[in-house]
């Protein structure tokens, strides 16, 4: 479903756009996710828009298959380099801005984004950054079962595996919201003054 509206209490929401997390391999080119959502985090800024900037620092500590193969090979999980979660300088990081460190897939699980954004009367999300199928897909299932008017902006995102990636947007983000382009985004915004 294609964007319909922009709330009057939105929000932009930025997944994972951090100095370690931009070095791995990406479907699409990390570069042009990360311009896009700082364009789009300016753009939400200047018409007073919060926005939510996320970072990880860990993982749940679950077992997984993909975590009992790496043991069984005789892999460790490496230790990130000192600057790995530290959100990348395009975003321009401002003191208004939220920030959120998480150690699961979604923004919204042991933080205070829910309490954060019901405070600020927010009633539509904005999503952006990586991984599609993973961070942006996990924070989309909650915001949209805390009731959310969910946005994806699919221009802004990508995962490591180009499938995943599809199947995220293709498959299950229409059932979680309206999928849109940066450009829309851009666009409706300059009407919403």
């Amino acid at each position: 479903m294609p964007l319909t509206t922009i709330d009057n209490k939105a929000a932009l929401i930025v997944i994972d756009l951090q100095k370690g997390v931009l070095t791995l391999p990406a479907a699409h080119p990390v570069d042009q996710v990360l311009a896009r959502s700082a364009e789009l985090a300016r753009a939400f800024r200047s018409h007073k828009f919060p926005v939510v900037l996320v970072n990880v620092v860990g993982g749940a500590p679950g077992r997984t298959d993909a975590a009992h193969a790496a043991r069984t090979s005789g892999q460790s999980r490496p230790t990130p380099p000192p600057q790995w979660a530290d959100l990348a300088d395009e975003l321009d990081a401002q003191p208004d801005d939220h920030r959120i460190t998480k150690k699961t897939w979604g923004a919204f699980h042991n933080t205070s984004l829910h309490e954060h954004l019901k405070e600020l009367g927010v009633t539509q999300v904005f999503l952006t950054g990586v991984a599609t199928s993973i961070g942006v897909e996990s924070t989309a299932r909650s915001a949209y079962e805390h009731d959310y008017h969910v946005v994806l902006v699919t221009d802004a995102m990508t995962d490591v595996d180009v499938q995943a990636h599809q199947h995220s947007v293709e498959r299950i983000f229409p059932r979680l919201g309206e999928t849109t382009t940066t450009e829309e985004i851009i666009a409706m915004l300059k009407e919403h003054a």
